[in-house]
């Protein structure tokens, strides 16, 4: 099973944060540390401040900063750009995959997280 450095987590809701990191766990992934932020004013900070962040999951919807413009961000700097994200929304992302997909965005999954969805997320990543 793949193992990461840290994984961050970007969500405005502590249970969502609480549920991906949990699912990763059940799913058998080794994390050394993950790191959450509330949203992408926060995350950009958290880049910042860390090393290493081998995996990105990001929520579309939050405050002071969404998850569009956080994505844009991160694929646009070079320290950070080939680092995976993994959008996850309780909206339909349909309308906005393909601007993402083209950012650079790794994988898609539709609230509520499983570990079935992490499992297939993050497939070829092992």
């Amino acid at each position: 099973m793949k193992k990461f450095q840290s994984v961050l987590i970007v969500d405005d809701s502590a249970t969502s944060r609480m549920i991906i990191q949990r699912c990763v766990e059940i799913c058998g992934f080794e994390v050394a540390r993950f790191v959450e932020a509330e949203n992408g004013i926060d995350a950009l900070s958290a880049l910042d401040e860390l090393k290493t962040v081998d995996l990105i999951f990001s929520d579309i919807n939050m405050p002071k900063m969404d998850g569009t413009t956080f994505v844009k961000l991160v694929k646009n700097k070079g320290e950070t750009r080939d680092i995976p994200i993994v959008i996850t929304s309780s909206v339909a992302t349909s309308a906005i995959e393909p601007e993402l997909k083209q950012l650079g965005v790794h994988r898609f999954i539709q609230k509520p997280v499983s570990p079935e969805k992490i499992l297939t997320a993050l497939g070829g990543m092992e």
